[in-house]
């Protein structure tokens, strides 16, 4: 199973996971989130560009207290990954493999126990999220919802203006942008989700579970958007369990199980040990 670009076993594959610097110029997040410093002689060039990743995690923990009597239950387990810039990514596993832990810290929304996740990105300003189950308001129109939060960005009004029509045109959302939320179906809801993870034209989006509840008509429009975030260059992670949906959109996974990641690798790496990906995912996670 294990290959050369494979992840197995605690602390294995943990060769990019070197000391990092925190970036001064962003002190609004959490200390375990870190953003690359680099010097500006090194900034914006296309060997500084191609060789950072969008996102690197090395060795996360995260322990939280349940019940009554507050046990200690170990979330993750020492979590290593990496993704490159312009990759879309598949973070695979079943229900409970901290998939989505993993997400919320990277973007700074917990604390790890201990670990780090690491961002190439000059700010979180640079990032688009999507949360698994995300709260709308619901008597706000399609419209009025991506100009609100085209606004928390200190968008200009004419830049504003532009953004929001240009991606109700691109989720197929122009009919229905005066709509108020409230009306919309499960689909224009995911689309409208996605949309406003993209209202700051990110260069990294996160998308936690965007297909599921989906039908086979919502998918299909999630994963073109997908597919041209990915030809417009932007890096894409996203958790799914609709793994026929991994295998045509990703070009690298990882699979969880038990709080940390047992394989990472390339989807053709994985083909090239099950007839499908569902089978190699269960050969994985059932290992």
């Amino acid at each position: 199973m294990v290959g050369p670009d494979t992840t197995t076993g605690p602390g294995a594959g943990r060769a990019g996971c070197g000391p990092l610097v925190a970036n001064p110029r962003w002190t609004g997040v959490r200390s375990s989130v870190i953003l690359y410093q680099v010097p500006n002689s090194q900034r914006d060039t296309p060997q500084h560009e191609g060789s950072r990743p969008a996102v690197l995690v090395c060795g996360l923990h995260k322990t939280v207290r349940v019940g009554f009597r507050g046990r200690r239950l170990e979330i993750l387990t020492g979590v290593d990954f990496e993704v490159r810039r312009g990759d879309v990514f598949g973070l695979l596993g079943p229900n409970g493999a901290g998939k989505t832990t993993s997400v919320k810290v990277i973007l700074g929304l917990m604390r790890p126990t201990s670990g780090s996740a690491s961002i190439g990105v000059d700010s979180l300003a640079d990032v688009g999220y999507l949360p698994e189950n995300p709260y709308f308001y619901d008597y706000l129109s399609g419209r009025e919802f991506l100009g609100f939060c085209a606004h928390l960005f200190a968008l200009d009004a004419d830049v504003r203006r532009e953004r929001v029509e240009g991606l109700l045109e691109e989720m197929g959302l122009v009919p229905a942008g005066d709509l108020h939320l409230r009306k919309y179906s499960k689909g224009m809801l995911q689309r409208i989700g996605i949309a406003q993870a993209l209202v700051n034209d990110p260069e990294l989006v996160l998308l936690d579970e965007p297909m599921t509840g989906l039908d086979p008509v919502g998918r299909v429009e999630v994963k073109r958007i997908i597919e041209k975030l990915h030809e417009r260059g932007k890096t894409v992670l996203f958790n799914s369990h609709i793994l026929s949906d991994v295998h045509e959109l990703c070009s690298r996974i990882a699979i969880m199980r038990e709080g940390r990641v047992i394989w990472q690798g390339t989807v053709p790496e994985a083909l090239a040990k099950a007839p499908t990906l569902e089978d190699f995912f269960m050969q994985v996670v059932q290992a």
